[in-house]
């Protein structure tokens, strides 16, 4: 196990299910639990990414487009661990905001997760142990302009999150959400193009004028310490740990 893998997590036998798994968060997140034993399945529209992540860790590849609800349900959601984690951003202000594009936002990340746990949670029950972690975001406790889908979102897989605790304790089964800052991750990137655009400043100045404007730690989060903290909320020692928003933010929410 690398170094930086502090936490003692044993998922042998165990299966999890990662969302958005080919990048970023979501892959850091897969090899985490597949290094912790588990035979994880790697959800992403990108089929060659979703196969690329799946082929280093020993596990399945699963190409799905989360916006189609009839493909979601064909999704075997036989799994021990459900990682919500898939998402994009449109970053525009309000009356210029794409219905179309909303509409695809809460599809993604807050109807497929629905979808998902609806299915997973009786497997969970049955054998009394289940895990639901969601990459939730600073987004879910905060707002910021502009973002009006994805801050919608979040705050609307906060509640399901909540809701899937209260229904789970007696089965067993944790949910928590992990609420990062700004994750060095494709979508962040994204991210600084829009920004310098909608604000009319150089993408130089996005970092550190916008994105990390509100955090005492003037950096962006790795996806590792996001993996770790998702593995910590999978050990026996985080059994009490259900209805949780953890931020990770650098000090965002702090202020």
């Amino acid at each position: 196990m690398a170094d930086h893998h502090v936490v003692r997590l044993d998922l042998t036998g165990r299966t999890a299910l990662v969302t958005g798994g080919g990048s970023g968060i979501g892959r850091a997140c897969a090899a985490r639990l597949a290094e912790a034993g588990a035979k994880v399945v790697v959800l992403d529209r990108n089929a060659a990414a979703a196969e690329e992540v799946a082929a280093e860790i020993g596990g399945v590849a699963v190409a799905l487009d989360l916006t189609d609800p009839a493909a979601v349900e064909r999704v075997d959601a036989d799994v021990d661990v459900l990682v919500n984690n898939a998402g994009f951003q449109h970053v525009a202000p309000l009356p210029e905001f794409p219905p179309d594009t909303f509409a695809a936002l809460q599809r993604v990340m807050v109807e497929a997760p629905f979808r998902l746990v609806r299915r997973a949670l009786p497997h969970m029950y049955a054998r009394g142990w289940g895990r639901v972690v969601t990459i939730s975001s600073v987004h879910g406790l905060r707002a910021s302009a502009y973002k009006s889908a994805y801050v919608t979102a979040k705050h609307g897989v906060e509640g399901l999150s909540k809701v899937i605790a209260l229904e789970g304790a007696p089965h067993g089964v944790t949910a928590n959400c992990i609420n990062p800052g700004y994750v060095r991750t494709p979508l962040v990137e994204g991210q600084i193009a829009d920004q310098a655009l909608a604000h009319e400043i150089p993408e130089s100045e996005v970092l550190s004028t916008i994105l990390l404007a509100r955090s005492a730690l003037k950096r962006l989060v790795e996806p590792d310490e996001v993996a770790e903290l998702l593995a910590y909320l999978c050990t026996p020692a985080a059994s009490f740990i259900t209805g949780a928003s953890i931020a990770m933010d650098g000090g965002w929410t702090a202020s």
